[in-house]
């Protein structure tokens, strides 16, 4: 397990759940779900704002778990939310180049945590091998 990978994937994971539950039109936006003018509607905000919060915890889980038994848990739970998330936009986006993006970027955090996992940690310099 890459424990500095997977705390700063939380890291990452915590500020952008975070920001788009303050400005919900971050995720909105390049996923087509913004108004022709460009604004979002208040239902479409309430909306992606659960899956904001949902990020920014298990990203807090993640980049402050006390030991590595519970940075698995919160790693686990993180890839099986990016999982949900690229089944479910995979079909309920509204044209096929968001679908594509967010499929994408679903899967992408989601292997990037699947590889911290996988990963080892660095090894100490001038160690034996």
């Amino acid at each position: 397990m890459n424990s500095r990978l997977l705390r700063l994937t939380g890291a990452a994971t915590a500020v952008y759940g975070l920001a788009v539950a303050r400005w919900p039109v971050l995720l909105a936006a390049p996923s087509g779900l913004t108004a022709t003018d460009g604004s979002l509607p208040d239902s479409t905000a309430a909306c992606l704002r659960p899956l904001a919060f949902r990020d920014a915890a298990c990203g807090l889980a993640m980049a402050f778990a006390p030991d590595e038994s519970a940075l698995r848990a919160a790693t686990l739970v993180r890839i099986a939310s990016d999982l949900g998330d690229a089944a479910l936009l995979a079909t309920a986006l509204p044209e096929r180049r968001h679908r594509v993006m967010a499929v994408a970027v679903s899967v992408g955090w989601g292997a990037l945590s699947v590889a911290g996992l996988l990963g080892g940690g660095r090894r100490p310099r001038g160690g034996s091998t």
